[in-house]
Parts: C-alpha cells; structure tokens; sequence
C-alpha cells in the first residue's frame, strides 16, 4: 500500500515504523505544518490515509480525504459530537472511513470480554461499576475514546446505568464513574471494576507501548482498500 499518514506525531511515527516493516510505503505525510499538501496532486498514488491527530483537526481532515476519494482510517478520538455530520458526508461522497476509539487488537478483545461481562452482571445488582482510565501527559481528551467506547457497552447492557460521569465525588447511582488519570510515559491503561460488599471482579487492560495501537491501524488501513462505507475494529478483526 501508498499510504498517507495525516498527523506526524509518535503515533503518526509508530506507524510508520510498522507500515515499513510490513512492507508498505509512506508516501506523504501531513502534519500542522504542511496541512495544504492534503491535495490532489499529492494524493494521486495515495492507496489509503492514516488518520491520528486530534478533535481540533479531525472532523476536517475526515472531509478533505472524502471530498478526495481516499479512503481513511481515522484514530483521533473527542470529536464523536461530529459523528452524524462525519457520516452523512461520507455517505454523500461514496467514501471509506474505519472509525475506532482503539487500533489495539488486545484492546478490541478487551471491549469483547468487557461486554460479555457486562450481560452477565446485569442479573446482580449488589455489584456496583466504576471505571479507571491512566495515559500520558500529552493526551488531550478525558476521558479516552476507549473509556468512552467501554461505558457505552457497560450502558447498552446493565439495565441500572444510563449514562456515565467524569470524575465526580458523588456519581448519581445509575451512572458509571469514570476516573482519568495522566501520568507519564503510561501509553494507556483501562480498568472496568464491579464491586459489591462481598467481593470485586475486575477486567484490565494495560498497554506497554505504542507498537499494538499502530499494528491495528496498518492492520485497518490494508481492510479499507477497496471497500465503500463505514466499518469499525470489528469488521476488521472479524468479530
């Protein structure tokens, strides 16, 4: 694959590290500096896009790669208050998006057994949820899209939560408390804990490094050449 990598950042040069190695090439690469090379003529040989930047920039990049016809994989989270309108443009313009709070395919397990989890514990309502989520300094949005992505499915399937709450003292008792911590160098770590009087059942993810989120998204970008539509990790991965 030509990609284009739409955000130099450290993940931006993860991925490119992975893409490389599997053999694909980077062919352009869009960064704050340069953000008008997104263009036609750079973009003729161009098979697929990598999106990774932030919800500042995101909701346009995704417009730019529809209005241009590439397809684009898209990692930037915080900027889901967009989604309807990110949809209908891609719809109008034919175009290919694989949206994903998380490329991680440990991750993609995780939101997995996190929903199974979820079934079973809506018939005990002794255990009460709480979610943690730790990342580095440098992460703009809290919480993460993962965290995000992991209360929704607690939501969809535990009848006693309707929404969630962001480091509240006192969460209402049908919402899911959400704690955010920023540490450094921590890529990112997700807790989702049920706990009761009696005991405490816990499901965690911890990543040790950038390399699974950039794998997944190379892994994503290679499953949009030649599609129409919108697609998630769990099309990709086949779930």
């Amino acid at each position: 694959m030509n990609i284009a990598l739409i955000g130099y950042g450290k993940m931006g040069k993860a991925i490119e590290q992975i893409a490389i190695e599997k053999g694909h090439t980077i062919s352009l690469k869009i960064d704050i500096d340069n953000a008008a090379d997104l263009n036609p003529e750079n973009i003729k040989d161009i098979d697929v896009a990598i999106e990774f930047t932030g919800p500042h920039s995101a909701v346009d990049n995704l417009f730019t790669c529809f209005e241009l016809g590439i397809p684009v994989v898209c990692g930037s989270t915080g900027w889901l208050a967009s989604w309807d309108a990110v949809k209908i443009k891609c719809e109008e313009k034919n175009g290919t998006l694989v949206y994903a709070s998380n490329y991680s395919i440990g991750v993609n397990l995780f939101f997995e057994i996190n929903k199974q989890l979820a079934k079973l514990m809506n018939n005990y309502p002794d255990y009460d949820v709480s979610m943690k989520e730790i990342h580095h300094t440098a992460k703009k949005d809290a919480p993460s899209g993962t965290a995000i992505t992991l209360a929704e499915q607690v939501i969809d399937s535990l009848d006693r939560k309707i929404g969630w709450e962001l480091g509240s003292q006192e969460t209402a008792a049908n919402k899911i408390a959400i704690t955010a911590e920023r540490i450094d160098p921590a890529p990112g770590t997700h807790h989702v804990l049920y706990h009761s009087l009696v005991d405490d059942i816990e499901i965690i993810h911890t990543a040790h490094n950038r390399t699974g989120f950039a794998g997944g998204a190379v892994k994503a970008a290679a499953f949009a050449v030649g599609k129409k539509g919108i697609f998630s990790m769990k099309e990709v991965l086949g779930f």
